[in-house]
C-alpha cells in the first residue's frame, strides 16, 4: 500500500485554476479576516482565566510564546501557499510534502478544531447575549438557552448565530469579508476603549509576584491561550479565493499574527495591573475590570465589542471548516458528492451545509468545556507537520519555483517544530488520550473508505 503518495503540485494548480470559486480577497480583506479569526475569545475570555490559573501578570509572556510558534509556524505556512495557492491550509501543504495518510490525520485533526472550537465559540456567544438581555432585565427561557447537561433542553441562541452566519458565507467571500470589517472595526473600538479607560489605573505592585506559578505556569498558561490563535490558521484556507494569492497570503497571515499578538500582550498587561490577577477567573474579565475601577457604562460597550468579537471568530472558524472539508472532499478523503460550488454564488455551499449542521448539534446538545481543549492540541500537531513539511520539500523538490521563500529555513523551521512539540508537552495529559483516540478513529476512516476512494488511487 502507497500511504505515502503525494499529489502532484503541478496538478494542484491546476485544480485550483478549475474550481470556479470567486477570487475576491486582497491584502486588507486576510490581514481583517486574521484579526477577526483571533481577536475575539482569547482576548475577551482566556486572557483573566490564563492569568488567574496559570500564569499570573506573566500572562504576557505566554501570549509572547504562543505567538513566537504560531509566527514561525506561519513562516512556513506562507512558504507553502505561495507554492500550493489551494484551499485546505496544512491538509494541502502536508499532501504535497509528506504523503497522503499524514495529510489525512492532519485534515481529520482540523476538522476537530474547526468543528469543536466553532461549537465552543457558539456557545460562548449565546452566553454572553443571554447576559446581555439580563442586564437589560430581559430573562430568556433556561431551558431554551442550556444544553441538557447544564439542565436545559436545548441552546437555540448557539444554534440560531451558526445559522446566520452559514447563510452569509454561502451567499459569497464579499458579503462575509463585509460583514468581517464591520464587526472587526467594533471590537477593536472595544479594546482601545477599555485600553483608554483602564490604562491610567495601572499599578504595577498588582505584577507582584511577576511569575507566581513558576515558568511551569507561563508554559502551560501558552498552551492554552494557544486556543486564543487558532483563528490565525484560517487565513491559509482562503487560497483559492485570494486576487493574488502568492503574494497576499504571507502578508495576510504574518501581518495579522503580529498585530494580534501586540494587542494580546497589551491588553494583558493592563488587566493584571488593573485588578489583582487572583480576581481574574471568570468569563468576562475585560468587562469586570472596567467595573472594578468604576466605569460601568465602559463595561457595557466593551461587552459589545466582546459579542461582536466571538462572532467574527465564528464566521472565520465555520469559513475555515467548510474550506478543509471542500479540500479534502475534492481529494476523495471524503465523499466527493458534496465538493460542490454555488453556481450564483460561487462557494462551496454543500460543505459550508454539513459543517453548520455539526456545529449547531454541538452547540445545541452537547457539553463543550472539555473537548474545547482537544481543539489545541489538533492545531499545534497541523502546524507541527507544516513546519517539518515545508523543509522535506526543500529538500525533495529544492528547485520549485517558490514567490515566498521562509527566511533562514533551517532556523526557522527547526524552531517551529521545537515550539509547537512544547507547547503540545505541556497541554494535559487527558487531552493526549482523547487526541490519541481521535486520531486511532481517523485511521479506521481512512483504511476503511479514504485509501480506497482517494483520487490518487484511481
Amino acid at each position: 500500500m502507497n500511504l505515502f503518495r503525494t499529489k502532484d503540485i503541478e496538478q494542484m494548480r491546476a485544480l485550483v485554476r478549475a474550481s470556479g470559486m470567486a477570487k475576491n480577497l486582497g491584502v486588507i480583506d486576510l490581514i481583517l479576516l486574521g484579526i477577526g479569526g483571533v481577536i475575539g475569545t482569547g482576548i475577551f475570555v482566556l486572557t483573566g482565566v490564563a492569568a488567574a490559573e496559570y500564569a499570573g501578570p506573566a500572562v504576557m509572556l505566554s501570549f509572547i510564546i504562543s505567538g513566537f510558534a504560531c509566527g514561525m509556524a506561519g513562516l512556513a505556512y506562507a512558504e507553502f501557499a505561495s507554492i500550493v495557492p489551494a484551499s485546505g491550509s496544512a491538509y494541502t501543504y502536508s499532501y504535497a510534502a509528506l504523503g497522503e495518510i499524514v495529510a489525512f490525520i492532519v485534515g481529520w485533526n482540523l476538522v476537530l478544531e474547526y468543528t469543536v472550537t466553532s461549537s465552543a465559540v457558539a456557545a460562548g456567544w449565546a452566553g454572553y447575549v443571554t447576559g446581555l438581555f439580563k442586564s437589560a432585565g430581559i430573562h430568556l427561557p433556561f431551558a431554551l438557552t442550556h444544553v441538557p447537561a447544564d439542565g436545559g433542553i436545548i441552546n437555540i441562541p448557539a444554534i440560531l448565530i451558526t445559522l446566520l452566519l452559514s447563510i452569509f458565507l454561502i451567499r459569497g467571500t464579499k458579503e462575509s469579508t463585509r460583514l468581517n470589517r464591520i464587526l472587526v472595526g467594533v471590537k477593536l473600538l472595544a479594546v482601545f476603549i477599555f485600553l483608554l479607560l483602564a490604562g491610567p489605573h495601572v499599578n504595577t505592585m498588582n505584577w507582584q509576584p511577576f511569575m507566581p506559578f513558576g515558568f511551569s505556569g507561563v508554559a502551560g498558561g501558552a498552551a492554552i491561550v494557544f486556543f486564543a490563535y487558532i483563528g490565525f490558521d484560517a487565513v491559509a484556507t482562503t487560497a483559492e479565493e485570494c486576487k493574488n494569492p502568492s503574494r497576499d497570503l504571507p502578508i495576510g497571515m504574518i501581518g495579522s499574527l503580529i498585530i494580534c499578538t501586540i494587542l494580546y500582550v497589551i491588553v494583558a498587561a493592563v488587566l493584571t495591573g488593573v485588578v489583582p490577577y487572583t480576581h481574574l477567573n471568570n468569563p468576562e474579565p475585560v468587562a469586570y475590570a472596567l467595573r472594578y475601577i468604576g466605569y460601568n457604562i465602559g463595561s457595557a460597550l466593551v461587552g459589545v465589542g466582546a459579542i461582536c468579537g466571538i462572532t467574527t471568530v465564528l464566521l472565520v472558524l465555520l469559513y475555515g471548516q467548510a474550506r478543509i472539508f471542500f479540500a479534502m472532499s475534492r481529494d476523495g478523503m471524503i465523499p466527493a458528492k458534496i465538493c460542490k460550488i454555488h453556481p450564483r454564488f460561487q462557494t462551496p455551499y454543500l460543505v459550508t451545509i454539513t459543517g453548520c449542521i455539526f456545529v449547531s448539534l454541538i452547540a445545541g446538545f452537547a457539553p463543550i468545556g472539555v473537548i474545547a481543549e482537544m481543539a489545541n492540541i489538533g492545531t499545534l500537531s497541523a502546524f507541527f507537520v507544516a513546519s517539518l513539511g515545508v523543509m522535506v520539500l526543500r529538500i525533495r523538490k529544492p528547485d520549485l519555483p517558490r514567490t515566498f521563500r521562509c527566511p533562514l529555513i533551517w532556523l526557522v523551521g527547526p524552531l517551529a517544530v521545537l515550539s509547537c512539540g512544547y507547547l503540545m508537552y505541556n497541554l494535559p495529559w487527558e487531552t493526549w488520550v482523547r487526541f490519541i483516540v481521535w486520531c486511532i478513529i481517523g485511521f479506521i476512516i481512512y483504511f476503511s473508505y479514504s485509501y480506497k476512494h482517494s483520487f490518487l488511487n484511481k
